[in-house]
């Protein structure tokens, strides 16, 4: 593969100014690029991608192009689904090619990839009712006929380690060196004496586009939390899906490696995926913010919330998508287990902030850093919709701590990925904002999550059956 060339004073174009085909295609000219990297996003959150040819490129910006349509089919380790009634693609298919369009206002520089461009792609026609993208731009579509515009922003957890892809496996992810020892949470010593890491980290986001507005270290050895600045929510879950990729990227670029997994030790706190959510109107003010009402939430938030809270339940496997992310449920953890609100409370579900018209907003604290980020914004976005649709009213305000207090069972959320993937599927709520063909779909590949969990044996299972019972 043939380097980019540049001139004397750099590429004349900047990435963050492209925004339609034609400039796209400038922008490889100008750098002379004879080949541009370009990805999609599965259901799991996963991008699969490729290196494609200038001359390819070009006629995929006019045309689109094919993209196996497995990706829709198989899971993150690249099990076909089987046996769960997935319809859209399967060896009955033949796993032809879907049509995929490149997204032009997604182009980038890559990190340490000096001179390369990344563009994010979707699926269109029939797979478009599948697509993560396509899921969330659906629900868009029904904020912007509302009369609103949507900001948000993701908060992700994740731990490092000294280790490689070929280390944790020879150990059988046992017993693995996290990048620091100890509970050093918001730590100076620990982010001056890897003072060059986080700031290896911060440049990644400035030249990949993805601007952290905050970095620290939290509560475990090894671990930090990025909060990425707020943007329209398209573009905010754009950013989170490669912040996710490109920090796994980086990290082992590094001899290290961090994983996002929900919960990976029984001794530490599980690792979220906070969201937070704002609604402006088209005059660009905020419908959440009411000057000298209680909290300053407007009767829309109110609403918001409400939906958020009543349909959290019916579309938890949108925000807990793994087996995994049910083990970070654990009440005293950071993480909620019910269906809760509260005002500037961490131990919700729901964390209502208020503010100025700039600021006020509610975090979606629900949802773990596993899951995708597409689909959790589009679950948390819809529900709250719908209740402004609906105009509910939420629950009283939880105050002091969620864990000692007792609710009602309705606003249980379901503690096993196959029970929440069976309330998705049977959800009229979720069938209206995300398509009947989405739905079933994708509520089928999480039971076949929790069908491929339980052929195997837990060491807990071992340790307390194999010689007492």
């Amino acid at each position: 593969m043939t380097q980019p060339t540049r001139s004397a004073g750099g590429p004349s174009i900047d990435p963050r100014t492209v925004q339609t085909i034609e400039q796209a295609k400038a922008i490889v000219q100008d750098r002379e690029l004879t080949h541009v990297k370009v990805g999609v996003a599965d259901l799991d959150g996963v991008i699969r991608g490729k290196y494609m040819s200038r001359e390819k490129f070009f006629s995929a910006l006019d045309n689109g192009f094919g993209f196996c349509d497995v990706v829709l089919g198989w899971d993150s380790n690249d099990q076909l689904y089987e046996g769960v009634g997935i319809q859209y693609t399967g060896w009955q298919t033949g796993y032809p090619d879907a049509p995929v369009r490149v997204v032009p206002s997604t182009c980038r520089d890559l990190y340490d990839e000096p001179g390369m461009l990344f563009f994010l792609a979707e699926f269109t026609a029939e797979a478009e009712q599948l697509c993560p993208r396509g899921v969330l731009k659906r629900v868009l579509a029904k904020a912007c006929a509302m009369g609103f515009d949507v900001k948000a922003a993701f908060e992700y957890e994740f731990f490092l380690f000294n280790e490689t892809p070929e280390s944790v496996r020879e150990k059988h992810y046992q017993n693995l060196n996290t990048l620091t020892p100890g509970f050093f949470g918001y730590s100076t010593l620990r982010n001056s004496v890897h003072a060059e890491l986080y700031q290896d980290l911060l440049e990644l986001g400035e030249i990949m586009d993805i601007p952290i507005e905050g970095l620290h270290t939290e509560t475990g050895p090894g671990v930090l939390e990025a909060a990425i600045a707020v943007d329209e929510a398209l573009n905010a879950a754009d950013k989170a899906l490669l912040f996710k990729t490109f920090t796994k990227v980086w990290a082992q670029r590094n001899e290290m490696m961090a994983t996002f997994m929900a919960k990976w030790s029984n001794d530490y706190p599980g690792q979220s995926g906070h969201i937070h959510i704002s609604l402006q109107d088209k005059s660009h003010q905020s419908v959440f913010h009411q000057a000298g009402a209680e909290h300053n939430m407007s009767e829309l938030q109110r609403q918001f919330v409400a939906g958020q809270q009543k349909y959290m339940a019916e579309l938890t496997a949108m925000y807990a998508q793994t087996v995994n992310a049910y083990s970070r449920m654990i009440p005293g953890f950071w993480a909620p287990t019910h269906a809760t609100w509260g005002v500037e409370n961490r131990t919700t579900s729901l964390r209502v902030i208020p503010g100025s018209q700039k600021s006020q907003r509610v975090e979606f604290r629900f949802g773990s850093a596993d899951a995708n980020p597409y689909i959790a914004l589009a679950a948390a976005l819809g529900s709250g919709l719908m209740g402004i649709e609906q105009q509910l009213q939420p629950e009283p305000q939880v105050k002091g701590n969620a864990y000692e207090q007792t609710f009602p069972d309705y606003l249980a959320l379901p503690v096993t990925l196959d029970r929440a993937a069976e309330k998705l599927a049977g959800s009229a709520v979720a069938k209206a904002l995300f398509g009947a063909p989405f739905v079933e779909h994708y509520a089928a590949t999480r039971l076949w999550e929790a069908q491929e969990f339980r052929k195997h044996i837990t060491d807990w299972e071992l340790k307390r059956y194999f010689e007492i019972i």
